[in-house]
């Protein structure tokens, strides 16, 4: 999964800073909006797992803003594993788990990390493949417990186009860099959601015209309740 791109500003380029706390300007932007999200759309308790966590800066956000979830970051990079510990530990939260290496790009993962209440993910569909994101999104659904939210963050390309010309110049410069790449379409990402047997519901409008997309996993299905038809619980 791991690409040498150059990127621009509102990407997520890190600084190193004190304590080994590395900085994404990016982040600073929009962790408000990421937070208020997931406060509104996702499970406020039990566990989470964030893909590709970078610095490890929405991590503290999100873990401080809702302590009711158990925070596992997770990062293919070591020195930005390195950046989220010294961000956790710089916050002193309780709910924050120490980073792990996950490849969420690669297949098999999803088996290792079951029971998950929540699985959110930013700015990495438009880094990888077609087939990486595919897999991401499968094993995410492989990965979710009954009832639990896929959240992912990010540029996506709409069925009538891109949002505005500078995502299209964006796009245009990581296919340039790396053909396999881009912007991912909003209905293509529904599909490998459902392909994953989840609910996919409204994406919800992000600032600098990025979305969240969601997917949920149904609930069980309890079939000792409610008659012979039972009930989703």
């Amino acid at each position: 999964m791991s690409r040498r791109l150059s990127l621009p500003d509102s990407a997520s380029v890190a600084q190193p800073g004190a304590d080994g706390r590395m900085h994404a300007p990016s982040a600073a932007r929009n962790a408000a909006a990421i937070c208020a999200v997931i406060a509104a759309r996702a499970p406020q308790t039990g566990r989470a797992l964030e893909i590709a966590s970078g610095t490890g800066e929405h991590a503290v956000r999100i873990a401080a803003e809702l302590p009711g979830l158990d925070w596992q970051p997770t990062e293919i990079d070591p020195a930005r594993r390195g950046s989220i510990d010294a961000w956790a530990a710089h916050m002193g939260l309780a709910n924050i788990r120490p980073a792990i290496a996950l490849d969420a790009c690669a297949p098999g993962w999803g088996g290792a990390h079951r029971g998950q209440d929540l699985i959110f993910a930013s700015n990495i569909l438009h880094l990888v493949s077609q087939t990486e994101a595919e897999t991401l999104v499968r094993e995410a659904g492989a990965a979710l417990a009954p009832g639990g939210v896929l959240m992912i963050y990010g540029p996506f390309r709409r069925d009538e186009g891109f949002a505005s010309a500078g995502d299209a110049a964006f796009h245009a410069s990581l296919v340039a860099q790396d053909p396999a790449i881009g912007y991912k379409g909003v209905g293509e990402v529904a599909d490998w959601m459902r392909a994953a047997g989840l609910y996919v519901e409204p994406p919800v409008e992000m600032p600098a015209n990025n979305l969240t997309l969601i997917a949920a996993r149904p609930p069980l299905f309890d079939p000792g309740q409610g008659g012979a038809a039972g009930k989703l619980v």
